[in-house]
């Protein structure tokens, strides 16, 4: 894969660069805080472990049938999201806690998910947050050929339609990762990513098929083995809570990076992206519904991701704080601060986007692919 290398001969993007990161420090210098998790971090992973786990506790220990057995499902999939985004994500990208073995404990809660901490380091914190919308690079704007998220991917007749459909896949996001991880895994050997972090190809394999063997024994075997619900209500039950997980997921990334006014730059011939990488991320990120309390609160503060892609080391319970601070500076700097101030105006944007990617003027005339 091409090594590509972020550099600008614009005086005014340094500038940006070194202010945004001057401001944000000064913000907790000031107020001598830490920029890890606090209490708050605390009780949110605790409420998201109850929404996940307490329904799933019920449905083992009490004669639930029917709806009230759905039910269960359902806000177990609202739980693993929550866990997903508020606990899991802070946690592997270590701002969750100042102590190491926090982060890495709370990180674990991945497994809860069906899926693997290793693979997703990869995947979201080298690649996504290296490389933001790199068409091939981000995985993220690379799915299933039936969705098609970056202007330089080969357009096909189905694509003119993912408006509709593209919210249905977001809803298979957890619950194929189950599979495909195994599946990124073998890509990560073959290339050697799984040895240059310091692990073994065959003993992380090995890791990921027991986890996931005792994953599926918990999550499916036991309401099987210990509650009257018939084996394909457990199996319907199951594909439910991830659906709703996944639908979760899949649509908050999206609204991030593949929203109107998101760029989607591709190196030059020699690799490079000609942009000082804070601005490369100002560029391809978008933050929405930024005054909705309750939404930032549940999505880990991935509303923000302008200020996440920024400064992935600062835990998600400051983002509301240093937001107005990274705006400020943009608009001083003349960069801009894309922001879509409610959650439909950002869903809005989002579906026209993909509209815009179904239509054939954005197909590339040349497509090079590697």
């Amino acid at each position: 894969m091409q090594q590509i290398r972020y550099t600008s001969g614009s005086p005014g993007q340094k500038e940006f660069a070194t202010a945004v990161r001057r401001n944000v420090s000064a913000y907790f210098q000031e107020r001598s805080i830490s920029h890890k998790g606090d209490h708050r971090m605390v009780i949110k992973a605790m409420l998201m472990l109850v929404l996940y786990l307490v329904p799933f506790m019920l449905l083992l220990a009490l004669p639930l049938t029917g709806w009230w057995a759905l039910l269960c499902w359902v806000l177990m999939g609202v739980g693993m999201a929550g866990i997903g985004m508020s606990v899991m994500h802070d946690a592997v990208h270590g701002s969750a806690s100042s102590k190491a073995w926090l982060n890495k404990l709370m990180g674990s809660s991945m497994w809860l998910l069906g899926s693997n901490v290793f693979t997703w380091k990869v995947q979201h914190n080298q690649n996504h947050h290296t490389h933001t919308n790199v068409d091939v690079v981000d995985q993220d704007i690379d799915p299933p050929a039936v969705l098609r998220f970056s202007e330089h991917a080969p357009l096909r007749p189905v694509h003119r339609f993912q408006h509709i459909h593209a919210f249905f896949f977001y809803g298979l996001l957890s619950i194929t990762k189950v599979v495909f991880d195994f599946v990124m895994l073998t890509r990560f050997n073959r290339d050697g990513t799984t040895r240059r972090m310091g692990e073994s190809p065959v003993g992380m394999m090995v890791r990921i098929a027991v986890a996931k063997a005792i994953y599926l024994a918990v999550i499916i075997g036991m309401p099987i083995l210990f509650t009257a619900l018939p084996w394909w209500q457990v199996l319907l039950g199951f594909f439910v809570m991830h659906f709703v997980c996944g639908l979760i997921l899949g649509t908050v990334f999206q609204l991030a990076h593949v929203v109107e006014g998101a760029q989607q730059p591709l190196p030059d011939e020699h690799g490079v992206i000609h942009a000082d990488w804070v601005v490369h991320e100002m560029m391809t990120t978008a933050n929405f519904a930024p005054r909705n309390g309750l939404l930032n609160w549940y999505t880990g503060g991935l509303n923000f991701q302008i200020e996440h892609h920024l400064f992935p080391h600062i835990c998600h319970v400051h983002y509301r704080a240093i937001a107005p601070i990274v705006e400020r500076t943009a608009e001083a700097h003349g960069i801009r601060y894309n922001s879509k101030p409610t959650l439909w105006i950002a869903l809005g944007s989002h579906v026209r986007r993909l509209q815009e990617l179904g239509r054939p003027k954005l197909a590339p005339v040349v497509v090079q692919r590697s």
